[in-house]
């Protein structure tokens, strides 16, 4: 399918900004990715929301914020939501309106954290304070009214990764798995380097000069990019973890890879399901004010976490194998 027209009049204004984010200080394209946020994402639906925060394991509070939907009385399941920016941008303002629309949609909280960001920060910090957040949670999260036994890990971008490796850390520890790992157009390779990197490389909202300049912010050396905490795919066994849903976008540098992820899940034994968004870019679960699949994904996670979140019936018929779906 083309490129959506609205995306390609948004892409127009996008490409003919002055200075590129690699020309920028992190500070600076933080700020520009921040102000950016008010124009492409309205705020979200009204939600009850409360300012957390939790020790990290370096010593270091970090900040986190509690949304919730349709109070129950009940103890709720959770979405543990890390927010994309390739590690140096983005935070809890961000991503607002995204969580605040999973809330208010799906039968859940969100549980938005607010890790911390490079180059102040390097690899493995980020990761490091997902899983200090998780672990958080488990703990703590009876005497906030959640269901430590039914939590959904997810997140967009390098949000998706760090889900992804939560689970594939969870399990190598011999803890139980979440319930289910949602991943939006996560990044899962040690390189950029497949067909849609190179067909893709400019132009379509997520730059590859852009991305390495941020991987080279949190990145301590080439090295780290090939431990599975940075990089999903680099780990050689992806049996045993959470079933997976798997957002992609059609015109983003990272389909490929996002693809290649949910097929090393099937081929595992994970049930998946991989969908991709025909004619979108990467980042477009944010762009509510240019498309309206923006709300059409967000529809869709809400149902896929209503479905994870269903209590299990049992069982009339065999199992089936992993569906892959595209």
């Amino acid at each position: 399918m083309p490129l959506h027209p609205d995306l390609e009049a948004f892409l127009e204004l996008a490409n003919a900004q002055p200075q590129p984010m690699r020309a920028m200080s992190p500070q600076q394209a933080r700020a520009a990715y921040d102000r950016s946020t008010l124009a492409l994402d309205p705020p979200g639906p009204e939600v009850a929301v409360e300012a957390l925060q939790f020790d990290g394991r370096d010593g270091l509070r970090i900040p986190a914020q509690l949304y919730r939907g349709k109070a129950t009385g009940a103890r709720e399941p959770t979405l543990l939501f890390f927010h994309g920016g390739g590690y140096v941008l983005g935070g809890l303002a961000s991503h607002d309106g995204l969580c605040r629309t999973l809330a208010h949609e799906a039968p859940c909280a969100v549980l938005a954290v607010d890790y911390r960001l490079a180059p102040e920060y390097r690899f493995p910090a980020a990761f490091d304070d997902a899983q200090d957040a998780l672990h958080w949670l488990l703990r703590n999260g009876p005497a906030h009214g959640l269901d430590s036994r039914r939590i959904a890990i997810g997140g967009d971008s390098v949000g998706g990764t760090l889900a992804a490796a939560l689970c594939i850390a969870e399990r190598d520890a011999g803890r139980p798995q979440p319930l289910l790992q949602l991943l939006l157009y996560p990044c899962t390779a040690a390189w950029q380097d497949s067909d849609s990197h190179r067909r893709l490389a400019s132009g379509y909202l997520l730059e590859h000069d852009n991305l390495q300049w941020m991987f080279r912010q949190y990145l301590r050396s080439d090295v780290d990019r090939l431990d599975w905490r940075f990089a999903p795919l680099a780990a050689a066994n992806l049996s045993g973890l959470a079933p997976a849903h798997v957002a992609l976008a059609e015109y983003d540098p990272l389909l490929d890879e996002g693809r290649r992820y949910g097929e090393r899940l099937a081929a595992a034994g994970v049930p998946v399901e991989v969908q991709v968004y025909a004619g979108m870019v990467h980042d477009f679960a944010r762009l509510s004010n240019v498309v309206d699949e923006a709300g059409a994904l967000r529809r869709r996670l809400a149902q896929v976490l209503a479905k994870a979140f269903a209590p299990a019936r049992p069982a009339e018929h065999p199992s089936v194998p992993p569906v892959l779906s595209k």
